[in-house]
């Protein structure tokens, strides 16, 4: 039986990006935890067989909704069906992002734009088109999914690492406007996750070099997210936020 710290029992959690990797499996959590999900990605043929995937074997229900985080009607879309779908949104997981590698002076404007408006402005948008209703019950969680390239980074990650900055910074800033309403605001800086996105660009020779960078020599397995999130979904975490926390399995420790 799950612990009453982190029952999600009668809450609703909606997490951006939520078809697959990262997302994927903190919607897991939060589901093995009682919360009912709504999920969003911009492939409809990956939305509902991971829905079947995340809800397999618990008592939540759940719905998915096609959205390009990209475009700003389809981010305010997704609060509103959201909610009408659910009635509620309880617990937000700004999860969805991407990186374009490319060095300073190759940088190209549209890809930069890009970059900014799927890592940075969606969050912003999406965080505040539901924040409203959390108010008006004097709860709520808000997560952004920042990154170890926030705080370090490699060359070619200018922009990616722009906006994951730049997401702890405005978790700051949210968590004093909404504190004294029982929402708290925080970020998760996963390391090394086994994820489409590393895969898709880094070469094996970088994928071996960031295993053997961490304190525990490996890549971390996406399901190992789930608990860091479950903690700041729920009552487990009332007290933290404006805070990011670092799961890189102690790659930042690691500096010699």
């Amino acid at each position: 039986m799950t612990s009453p710290l982190f029952d999600l029992t009668g809450k609703v959690a909606l997490i951006t990006g939520g078809s697959k990797g990262l997302g994927k499996a903190m919607a897991r959590g939060f589901a093995e935890a009682g919360a009912d999900i709504v999920i969003s990605s911009r492939h409809q043929e990956e939305l509902e067989p991971a829905l079947t995937e995340i809800l397999a074997g618990t008592k939540s229900k759940g719905r998915w909704f096609v959205a390009d985080m990209t475009d700003r009607a389809a981010v305010d879309g997704l609060a509103r069906d959201a909610l009408a779908a659910m009635g509620r949104v309880d617990i937000l997981v700004n999860n969805a992002g991407s990186n374009i590698p490319q060095a300073v002076d190759a940088i190209e404007d549209d890809k930069w734009d890009r970059i900014i408006e799927l890592n940075l402005t969606s969050c912003m948008r999406l965080t505040r088109a539901l924040v409203p209703q959390m108010k008006s019950r004097n709860w709520g969680r808000v997560i952004h999914i920042s990154s170890v390239m926030g705080l370090t980074s490699k060359p070619g990650r200018s922009s990616y690492s722009a906006t994951k900055a730049a997401l702890i910074g405005m978790t700051r800033a949210m968590a004093l406007d909404v504190g004294e309403f029982g929402i708290t605001v925080n970020s998760i800086a996963p390391g090394p996750f086994l994820t489409d996105l590393p895969a898709s660009v880094l070469s094996q020779a970088e994928l071996d070099s960031f295993a053997e960078r961490t304190a525990v020599g490996r890549w971390a397995d996406p399901r190992e997210l789930a608990g860091p999130a479950l903690l700041l979904a729920s009552d487990a975490g009332s007290y933290i936020t404006g805070t990011t926390l670092l799961v890189d399995g102690g790659l930042l420790a690691k500096g010699f």
